[in-house]
Order: C-alpha cells, then structure tokens, then sequence
C-alpha cells in the first residue's frame, strides 16, 4: 500500500530580522526575541551576527551571567574564544556549534577574534528551559563540525545535521529537553525539498541565501535574513527553492507552554524568581 501525501504546514508569521547592537558594541540582526516569545515556545531569541568589519564584532561579549536557558551558537566563518565559571575554554570556528545548557547558572563569555578573512559570520539562539530542568546542572558542549554529519539527499540537497534525526541519521546533539532539530538545508535552484516535523512542534526557518517558497501551494516567495514560522497543524515542510541556490537554517521543538518571567540573560517563569537570581548575582552566591 502506497503511502499517503504527507499533509504539509502552512506558513504561520513571518519576520524580518532588525539591525541592534548588543554585548561591548557587536552590531548584530535580531530575527527575533522578547516580542515574538509567546509564538515561537520553546525559543526566545534569535541573533544573526554577519560582518565584514572587525570593529562592528571584535568588542564581542565580555563575561555576563545566564540562568534557565540553553544558549546555541553556530559560527559559519570566523572564530570565537569563549570561557565560562566551570573552567572551560576554546574556541569555536567554521562550521562549530557550542551548545551550553546554563541550568542553575553559569557566567561565560564569548570574545570573537579577527577573522582569517576578515568576515564573521554566525548565530545565536536562546531557547528556554521547562520549570522542571531550570536548576539543573550546568553542561557545556562543544560540537566540532567534522562531528556534524552532512547526508545528501536526492536532487542534490545537502543537509548538515546538528540535533535531530534524518533518513536514519542521529545529529550529536541528543538527550536535550526540548527535543529539538536543528539542520543546514540548502536546496539546488528549483528543487523541492520535505521534512516531517513531530506533532505539535514549534518549527521555523531562517534564510541564509537565495530565495524559496514554502508550502503546499506557489506564494510568496523570502529571501535571506527572514524568518519563517509554520502553523502547528501538518506533518511537515516543503520549501522550493527559487531562481538560486537556496540555503536555510531549520529549527523544531516541543512548545513549554509555560510563564516567563525574562530580564536580559536570566528567564525564568515567576518575578520573584528573577529578582531572587539578579539578587544572588549580585552577592556572590549565584554559582550552585
């Protein structure tokens, strides 16, 4: 028996992203955070930071604090010298991701260096932690891009896997309470690519390069630096790629549907809750 046509997801809201500035003076795209929050459970912000100035990203994003949440990085091109109050230090570069559960919380930062070309390039996504795993213990993970698979798939798709599962394939991130996946599609010009989403999952794209349509049916057509969120309803993506090549991250997971309480680098669900962690900052005692 052959199988039914997967039913494919809507596109629910778009966002372009908006130039900000953030840490000691990085100039940076927010493509999204604290408005967009309620839509996109389990993520809270989005940052692109993509330049070709050292003096717009060198300051980067001297030591700070973070509690309730897990913070991503991927770096496209470029390095990032990070350190935080476990004892850990490195650095990340092209095609790295650093994935960093802050739980109770931890006290890190992330100083980019000058680029070998001169560009830095790369991204930052906050997603939130459920009331239940807030005070776990901090980890930290460093995913070295010759860890992350990358599958072709048919009509020359390439997707780089990071967390998630595809055509058989695990990503190295695994056992994270969100259940989430994040993949580097890019999509030949004119080629169709699909993807079954888990029930109920939040899931969007953000646009790199080129231009695609998602959906069932011809619309609108985004270009790079967009972010596209999909209704809950369906079973799946389908984006077709435009004129050129069409790259895009993909990002799912399972909705918290819990209170947030959010102030800067600390998010947690009540403000009695925030007070207490800016209060333990302050005296010293925010450390578990």
């Amino acid at each position: 028996m052959s199988r039914m046509p997967m039913t494919v997801r809507r596109v629910d809201r778009v966002f372009p992203s908006v130039p900000t500035v953030e840490g000691a003076g990085v100039h940076l795209k927010r493509a999204f955070g604290y408005r967009q929050t309620p839509l996109l459970d389990p993520f809270l912000m989005l940052d692109d930071f993509h330049s070709s100035r050292p003096s717009e990203y060198m300051a980067g994003f001297p030591w700070h604090p973070h509690r309730g949440i897990e913070t991503i990085t991927y770096v496209l091109e470029g390095l990032v010298e990070h350190g935080d109050s476990m004892g850990n230090t490195g650095i990340i570069g092209a095609g790295d991701v650093q994935w960093m559960t802050a739980g109770s919380g931890i006290i890190h930062q992330e100083m980019p260096r000058k680029s070998p070309t001169g560009t830095m390039w790369g991204f930052q996504f906050w997603a939130n932690l459920p009331a239940s795993h807030k005070r776990m213990a901090p980890r930290y993970r460093d995913v070295p891009a010759s860890t992350i698979p990358e599958l072709q798939l048919g009509g020359g798709i390439r997707v780089k896997l990071v967390s998630g599962r595809l055509q058989g394939v695990q990503g190295p991130v695994q056992d994270i309470v969100i259940d989430p996946e994040l993949m580097d599609v890019t999509v030949p010009a004119g080629t169709v690519f699909e993807h079954t989403l888990k029930p109920g999952h939040t899931a969007f794209a953000y646009l790199l390069d080129g231009r695609g349509q998602f959906g069932e049916r011809p619309g609108d057509s985004y270009g790079p630096e967009t972010v596209v969120l999909l209704e809950k309803e369906g079973e799946g993506i389908r984006v077709c790629a435009g004129d050129a090549e069409l790259r895009f991250l993909l990002l799912s997971g399972r909705p918290l549907g819990e209170p947030i309480a959010w102030r800067g680098p600390i998010v947690m669900n009540t403000e009695a809750e925030l007070q207490q962690a800016f209060e333990e900052y302050r005296n010293g005692t925010f450390l578990r």
